[in-house]
């Protein structure tokens, strides 16, 4: 054979047999041609009937092939695929393509641009069902997912651990810099704690963790604000545009909230009940300031609060 022919010109050859269409259209992949002058299909395996149900014949046009797409990828599946075979780029698309029944399967396109003169006349290319990969990845992702959040959350009380509060502060203060706003913080320290532990024991120790975190988790908070666990017995809650008035009065009504449990609470000095100590500041931040500042302002206040008598918010 002339090692100067073209590429088609040699699959033609090899072909006048039928081998080489036999050949196609015994893999699962769909090879399929298009004339880009007339937007007609030249070509497409039969095994396209298997896979979307529709028939082989049906496929006569390239707005056959659009309108079998999914209708939240037709437009980007096809914006896409046009623009790369007009300018000759080869190029793949993965979309949902309907099935005759109403469902959809996740196809991946490989497509390749045959060009004459600069001009683009002929797409060929092949079709994969990639649903089984993308039900995988999507599996992956929810994973990944699942796993941030466990990152995120502390293991105890299933509330925000003291990552995302070290994260969402720094976000919210240069947030509030840029806006000029306040940024308030309350910082919550449980009375006694290590006598409680030392009495009832460590299982009840925990137990009161997650009483406390699940009764200050259900104080009515906007989205923006954050309430998570810091570490040990100490609970912190961001509040971004909040005065110092509004977070002493959320500081109160929390105060309020761990009393009334009426956790008994036999080893402390403080009352025959369980209750917490806080402290609250609130900093509109500045631009020779930290984030670090905020919470060492808010941690002196609950000190003046345990120095104080406890059970008390001091701001």
């Amino acid at each position: 054979m002339n090692n100067t022919l073209k590429h088609e010109e040699r699959i033609a050859l090899a072909d006048t047999d039928g081998t080489y269409k036999t050949l196609l259209e015994s893999t699962k992949a769909i090879p399929w041609k298009i004339n880009w002058e007339t937007m007609k299909f030249s070509y497409i395996g039969p095994q396209i009937e298997a896979l979307l149900g529709w028939p082989q014949e049906s496929w006569l046009t390239a707005n056959d092939w659009i309108e079998r797409i999914h209708p939240d990828d037709r437009e980007r599946t096809t914006n896409f695929c046009v623009s790369q075979s007009i300018g000759g780029v080869d190029h793949e698309a993965d979309y949902r393509a309907l099935t005759a029944d109403g469902n959809f399967v996740w196809i991946r396109d490989v497509v390749h641009v045959i060009r004459k003169n600069g001009v683009t006349t002929e797409l060929v290319g092949f079709m994969f069902d990639i649903s089984e990969r993308k039900k995988m990845e999507e599996e992956l992702l929810a994973l990944n997912r699942k796993l941030e959040v466990l990152t995120l959350q502390d293991g105890l009380t299933c509330v925000a651990n003291r990552r995302l509060f070290d994260q969402t502060l720094k976000a919210e203060w240069f947030r509030s810099m840029r806006d000029s706003q306040p940024l308030s913080l309350i910082v919550f320290d449980i009375d006694h704690f290590k006598q409680y532990n030392d009495f009832y024991g460590h299982l009840m120790g925990d137990e009161c963790l997650i009483r406390v975190a699940q009764a200050l988790n259900k104080i009515p908070l906007r989205t923006t604000d954050l309430f998570a666990r810091y570490g040990g017995e100490e609970f912190v809650l961001l509040l971004p545009k909040a005065n110092i008035e509004s977070a002493v009065e959320i500081a109160e009504k929390c105060r309020c909230l761990v009393q009334d449990l009426a956790i008994p609470h036999e080893k402390s000095s403080t009352s025959n009940v369980l209750t917490i100590s806080v402290g609250v500041a609130s900093i509109t931040p500045s631009a020779d300031s930290e984030p670090a500042s905020l919470f060492a302002v808010t941690d002196r206040m609950l000190y003046q609060a345990k120095e104080y008598g406890r059970n008390r918010v001091v701001s």
